[in-house]
């Protein structure tokens, strides 16, 4: 099969329609569909489309509740610890980042934790909803176990995104999403899909050595965290992702480490778990909290338009924002559609086939 172009529309229409044959409620399958295409949307097209038939295997085995009880397990004026009863982490995450929002309304700043989750897509989507009411917004979550840190060759971390959403005024927001690896798993899964080889500085064979396999995690080889090695400050990823997993689980009560359950649903959870799920930890911060709106993102526009004047190096036109490469392919995406790899596409026709979806 070749590659195929679809529309946002289209889209959008299958992967809820996907969610509704696994039971979710309306507004949870609107909401999961709306999360899921927000990757796509954005160029993250290892965190899109691509991930739904993982979601519902996970639905399969039972590791998904499609219907999940969301709760606030404790609390006060400014945090909370939610429950997600083992739903999808595509509807838990936005309505733990609302809670987090109530509360920074009213007290000024709100944190919220998150345990017994799921991988939740797209930590962009979820600090970016703080933008609206000219708020910070901050997201991140830890995963399954598939990083080294430095001087090991055990599989400790995840590959632990982190993003910030700060709001400016004319000018775009200001949106940093990365992982704390070099390349995120998703990458690793792009290359294969495209018979191409990994850099070096991404993965490292099980004995330790570098590789430029994309298949090397599948022979116990791991992801390296950001610097790819110590002499290129893999030590202070290495931190990142640690400061992650324990924001995320050790203070919320999911499996942090190694513990951590595992995306693919043929590999079964760690059977001596720590905790419950996985874990996420998110922030509000109103920005009239520290100094005026208006006055904090007029400075936001000129710190960005400072930024973007930068004298660049011979053969790059200017400086990128953190945000604007997304922002650009939103846009070129919503006009243009998008094409999704063959692989992807013959997936995709064969979930809608198991469901009864029409791609």
């Amino acid at each position: 099969m070749k590659e195929m172009t679809l529309t946002y529309s289209q889209l959008w229409q299958f992967a809820y329609s996907v969610f509704k044959k696994i039971n979710c409620p309306e507004d949870q399958a609107r909401l999961a569909t709306d999360v899921l295409l927000s990757a796509d949307l954005r160029g993250i097209d290892s965190h899109g489309i691509a991930r739904l038939s993982g979601y519902v295997r996970l639905w399969e085995v039972n590791r998904v509740n499609s219907n999940p009880n969301i709760k606030i397990v404790h609390e006060t004026p400014s945090t909370a610890v939610v429950d997600g009863d083992s739903g999808l982490g595509l509807v838990i995450a936005p309505k733990a980042m609302e809670i987090a929002i109530q509360k920074a309304n009213q007290v000024g700043t709100g944190w919220v934790a998150v345990k017994n989750s799921n991988h939740f897509g797209i930590a962009g989507y979820h600090s970016m909803m703080a933008l609206k009411h000219d708020m910070i917004g901050m997201a991140m979550t830890n995963a399954s176990p598939l990083v080294a840190p430095t001087f090991s060759v055990e599989r400790l971390l995840g590959t632990n995104p982190i993003c910030v959403a700060i709001p400016a005024g004319e000018q775009p927001a200001f949106v940093a999403d990365f992982a704390t690896t070099t390349a995120a798993n998703g990458k690793l899964e792009i290359l294969q899909r495209k018979n191409q080889d990994a850099p070096e500085g991404w993965i490292q064979k099980k004995d330790g050595s570098i590789s430029t396999n994309p298949n090397e995690l599948k022979d116990g080889g791991a992801l390296l965290p950001l610097g790819g090695d110590r002499e290129h400050g893999s030590h202070k990823g290495f931190c990142l992702g640690a400061w992650v997993d324990i924001f995320s689980a050790v203070l919320s009560g999911a499996n942090y480490g190694p513990w951590v359950p595992p995306f693919v649903s043929f590999l079964a959870p760690p059977a001596d778990p720590v905790g419950d799920g996985i874990g996420h930890f998110f922030g509000a911060m109103r920005v009239d909290a520290f100094r005026p709106a208006d006055d904090f993102k007029k400075h936001m526009d000129n710190w960005i338009t400072r930024f973007r004047s930068a004298k660049t190096v011979e053969g790059q036109s200017h400086l990128i924002i953190p945000g604007d490469p997304e922002r650009e392919c939103e846009l070129e995406r919503m006009q243009n559609g998008f094409t999704l790899n063959s692989k992807v596409a013959v997936d995709l026709q064969a979930l809608g086939a198991k469901l009864g979806v029409n791609l």
